[in-house]
């Protein structure tokens, strides 16, 4: 090539370049999200030439995902050089000047608690909120970008940004911050000071609030010292008398209500009067000043000391947060609050936070009793007013706790049971609970250990065998080069990095445990060839281990594999692994199908207030289970690996129900009807099974929940509730059941958890109740084996921001021990199996005349009386 022609390959190099070059100098730099339809976004051109904006785009990140939905493109607009453009909702009201290139978005409809991004070619190269964001994080309120931060950032970054009351419009059109509009001066003199014990009054409402309303008919004025900010979770201040009035049963402290940061005057220990009206608010009891802003700061001093928070006898946790609702208050040992969901990714308030009960962590109520019973129901009660969660003001970033900076995975751990200790902070409500929003910060020290790790469980060098259940959590080896599964789907690690360390973290897990069969949910259903899931974590495994202890893992028949390689067709499968040094395979495995529903549209219906609807249609599926008879010395014992349909799933009678879009009344999740089928089918399968049954597994079903008691003693005679099984069910492509049946009699299996410790046990957490969805049960005669059982807690009582993935974990360290390997505990199950006793042969006594014949007469007698004992 010549030197011409190189300089023009350089020079289309160059300029296919710079658009990218310039897209980093487009950014956001003002979100309105005002009322009504007054939504906009305003972005600018930070870079030395012109951009075509052909390829850019604007999305919203919408109500808490972290999936973009387009809102608009911009394809055929350019942007000057240090311009601005406004991109509008069609009918929003903003009063822009002539001059303010503005242009109308069609889906510009965002609310505030959704993020928005600008793309360009499908790349985010500048956003505006966390993801996934926090409810009401934006909501009526502008934001516009410092002038010292004008570069285009990917992550959202809340210090660049400066946040305006509702309907600011005027800085649209220019990088200037708005001016203040001014506010007349407010002060106290002369009012009326109503003492803040009197507006909150003893009740669970302020007196001052009429009956079947939301706010009080006049504005009221109070006085007091500042004790906590509030400028994201609760967007105000709390002020507290200084006495009080010296009475348990009303509070000394109330929420003002700003609707932004307060101002920098307004801190921890300024006196300040405050002028508004009384508001109940979502159940918090709060003194809205938002719009008139009436308030007077004073001077500065101490804040109050935090009151200590105790429970009275005969109260429930919640009438004692009322006591103290808007307070500084103090959690010490005699607070008995117990860690009942540890720090982790809270979905429903789509931020990291924990939750806290009074004296023990909260029980799943079909843990203990079953589904609607008396118990079940005031149980279900009882935790609701048993919980409150800790809060830090600002969402933290991922991986880190606020009052907690020593948070890490080897030392700094908090356990469910832990009780905490030294915590401060002022209570609040929204969204149906309460909240101690941290003022603090607190040590490891300050966690009172309940149940603390153990690097091994106790059962784990008990008797003759061991057989252990473990869902491993999506054990997929995609990213290792591992076959597909027949959805084509990945649902574990995303990178090589997570992968090994999950594979370590399981590894460590089954070693320690010292199980010699192993079942397995939540494994990727790859087949078993050498790209297969569970070769790569049997080979992994058996890297620690000594040579008879090494692992293998059963595989099905030929004529049982879907497509001749996998187990079902879904996803993820179960698997068996067993130590061929203890246990010998005695045939081949057994798949058992489970039942599918399938009910087209239209040929169900439902009724409601008159109105009668016709399904949609339905198509449900279950993994099907794994059974395989092992020998061991001349005794046989069967495993049956199940892991049944989900919770979160939807099956017909959920529509049926009108509880397809809501959890269902009778708190046994969705599809319950559906796993009682598969129940009946394990039941009827195995009910002739000789020698000892153990069927373990993941049931999705909590220890009362229709589908074990079905399989163990359920008896419909001494009942006053049916179980009734799914209707549209077919089995191995055959009809099974058109319409659901109800079930009489239970298949008679022990619990062998319930024999050991009782209804109490756990090893999954969800919500912050605990509860056994892992499971073992028994026939009567390996019942009679058991030697102990054990739900180790190393998962269900650990954070979830110790697994493998970083969805939500930041820069946390991680670590290769078991803890947080999965988010079910193992539950290892010891047996008795002694080894038969052969006596000692007798050495033969040779007669007084001896001889060689003597001696071949005991012989010959000898292998006579064998061949006798062989018939």
């Amino acid at each position: 090539m010549d030197n011409v022609n190189k300089l023009t390959a350089i020079s289309l190099a160059v300029a296919a370049a710079l658009p990218m070059m310039a897209s980093a100098d487009v950014m956001i730099t003002e979100y309105v999200e005002g009322s009504a339809n007054n939504k906009a976004i305003e972005i600018y051109n930070n870079g030395t030439a012109a951009v075509d904006l052909t390829g850019y785009k604007l999305v919203q990140y919408k109500n808490g995902s972290t999936v973009a939905t387009d809102m608009a493109l911009l394809d055929g607009q350019t942007i000057g050089v240090k311009k601005l453009k406004v991109i509008k909702h069609p009918s929003a009201a903003l009063g822009l000047a002539a001059d303010v290139d503005a242009i109308n978005g069609s889906a510009i409809y965002f609310n505030g608690e959704d993020a928005v991004a600008l793309l360009k070619d499908g790349v985010v190269v500048d956003i505006i909120g966390s993801l996934p964001t926090p409810k009401d994080w934006g909501i009526d309120a502008t934001f516009i970008r410092k002038l010292d931060s004008l570069e285009a950032n990917s992550v959202f970054n809340a210090a660049q940004w400066e946040q305006l009351p509702k309907d600011t419009f005027s800085g649209l059109g220019s990088l200037e911050t708005p001016a203040e509009p001014e506010v007349p001066v407010f002060s106290c003199s002369g009012a009326k000071i109503v003492p803040i014990y009197q507006v909150q009054g003893a009740g669970e409402s302020s007196p001052y609030v009429p009956e079947g309303a939301f706010e009080s008919e006049a504005e009221v004025t109070v006085r007091g010292i500042v004790t906590a900010r509030g400028e994201s979770l609760f967007k105000g201040f709390y002020l507290q008398e200084v006495k009080g009035d010296n009475s348990p049963y009303t509070s000394d402290g109330v929420f003002v209500f700003l609707g932004e940061a307060a101002p920098d005057a307004i801190q921890p220990g300024v006196e300040v009067c405050v002028q508004g009206k009384v508001k109940e608010y979502f159940g918090l009891t709060q003194i809205d000043i938002k719009a008139d802003k009436k308030f007077e700061v004073g001077a500065k001093g101490e804040v109050p000391v935090a009151a200590p928070f105790y429970v009275a006898d005969g109260e429930t946790l919640a009438q004692a947060l009322e006591r103290y609702e808007g307070m500084n208050v103090a959690l010490d040992a005699g607070s008995d609050l117990k860690i009942s969901r540890t720090f982790s990714y809270d979905y429903a308030g789509r931020r990291n936070n924990m939750l806290v009960s009074y004296k023990e962590p909260l029980m799943k109520a079909t843990q203990l009793y079953p589904a609607l019973s008396a118990e079940a129901t005031a149980l279900v009660k009882s935790n609701l007013e048993n919980q409150l969660f800790i809060e830090s003001d600002y969402k933290p970033a991922d991986g880190v706790i606020p009052y907690f900076p020593d948070f890490n995975v080897e030392t700094g751990y908090i356990r469910v049971g832990d009780q905490l200790t030294n915590l401060q902070g002022v209570i609040g409500y929204s969204y149906g609970a309460y909240r101690l929003v941290a003022t603090n910060t607190i040590t490891a020290g300050d966690f009172i250990r309940g149940d603390d790790r153990t690097d091994a469980p106790s059962v784990a060098t008990k008797g003759d065998l061991r057989v252990a259940s473990f869902n491993v959590l999506n054990f997929f080896n995609d990213v290792d080069g591992g076959d597909t599964n027949p959805s084509g789907s990945n649902r574990g690690a995303l990178t090589l990095e997570e992968m090994v360390l999950q594979r370590t973290k399981i590894v460590s897990a089954i070693t320690a445990m010292n199980a010699d069969i192993v079942g397995l949910m939540e494994i990727a259903n790859n087949g078993f060839g050498e790209k297969s899931a569970i070769k790569n974590l049997v080979d992994a495994l058996n890297e620690k281990q000594t040579p008879e202890n090494a692992y293998s893992f059963v595989e099905i028949t030929d004529a049982d594999k879907y497509d001749g390689k996998y187990f079902g067709t879904d996803a993820i499968t179960v698997g068996m692994l067993y130590r061929g040094g203890k246990v010998t395979l005695a045939g081949a495995a057994q798949a058992i199908d489970t039942p599918e529903q399938h009910a087209s549209a239209g040929s169900v219906t439902r009724t409601k207030d008159g109105k009668t609807e016709t399904n949609p249609g339905n198509d449900a599926y279950q993994r099907h289970s794994l059974a395989q008879t092992f020998k061991i010395h001349d005794e046989s014992l069967t495993v049956v690996v199940n892991h049944l349909k989900s919770k979160g799933s939807g099956c017909l009678e959920d529509w049926a129900n009108f509880e397809e879009s809501v959890d269902p009344a009778d708190q046994q999740g969705k599809c319950n009807a559906f796993r009682v089928s598969a129940a009946k089918v394990l039941g009827e399968t195995l009910k002739d099974v000789k020698g000892d049954l153990l069927i373990i597994g993941d049931m999705n079903a909590y220890g009362m929940e229709d589908p074990i008691r079905v399989l163990t003693d359920f008896d419909a005679s001494k009942s006053d509730r049916d179980i009734m099984t799914a209707s549209w069910t077919t089995l191995d492509g055959k009809v099974f059941e058109r319409q659901g049946s109800k079930i009489e009699k239970g298949y008679g299996l022990i619990n062998l958890n319930t024999k050991a410790h009782g209804t109490g046990t756990f090893s999954y957490s969800y919500n912050g109740e605990l509860g056994n969805l892992d499971h073992a049960l028994a026939n009567a005669s390996l019942a009679k084996r058991l030697v102990d059982i054990e739900d180790w807690h190393i998962n269900s009582v650990e954070s979830n921001l110790f697994e493998y993935g970083k969805k939500f974990s930041g820069d946390l360290a991680k670590s290769e021990n078991a803890f947080s390997a999965s988010d079910h505990d193992p539950v290892i199950v010891a047996l008795s199996y002694p080894a038969p006793v052969v006596p000692p042969k007798p050495e033969p006594t040779p007669k007084d005349d001896g001889g060689a014949l003597g001696y071949l007469g005991l012989v010959l007698m000898s292998l006579f009386g064998l061949q006798r004992r062989r018939r």
